[in-house]
């Protein structure tokens, strides 16, 4: 039987912690990585935050790449991953997790639940 998105997040819920929205204040040594697209990015997102796609995640965190992001090269760094509903902040989480970062949350919710808590946003 194919699976579905749902088995694919339930397979990477196994191995990555979930944190709360309202968490995020907490881990002021944290990267907090939004992987949703640059469109919904540019609509709000989680002050501090940076994007990069989900899409993208793979060839931005490879230290071969050519088209490497110098911001996730360090495998030590504290990542917590977002995204719109937590979907695709747990695969990205788990993506990095088999790329060597030690220390990578998805954020429960995401982006709809940062909302809701009525947490700062910026545009």
């Amino acid at each position: 039987m194919a699976k579905t998105l749902n088995d694919f997040v339930s397979e990477a819920l196994l191995t990555v912690r979930e944190i709360e929205p309202g968490q995020l204040a907490d881990l002021t040594d944290t990267l907090i990585l939004d992987v949703r697209e640059p469109e919904e990015y540019g609509a709000g997102h989680v002050p501090g935050s940076i994007n990069i796609p989900r899409g993208f995640l793979e060839v931005k965190a490879d230290h071969s790449h050519p088209k490497k992001d110098d911001r996730l090269q360090d495998r030590n760094l504290k990542i917590a991953c977002l995204c719109g509903g937590g979907h695709r902040s747990a695969l990205a989480a788990k993506t990095l997790m088999e790329m060597g970062f030690r220390d990578v949350l998805s954020v429960k919710g995401g982006w709809a639940a940062y909302c809701e808590s009525n947490l700062p946003t910026e545009s």
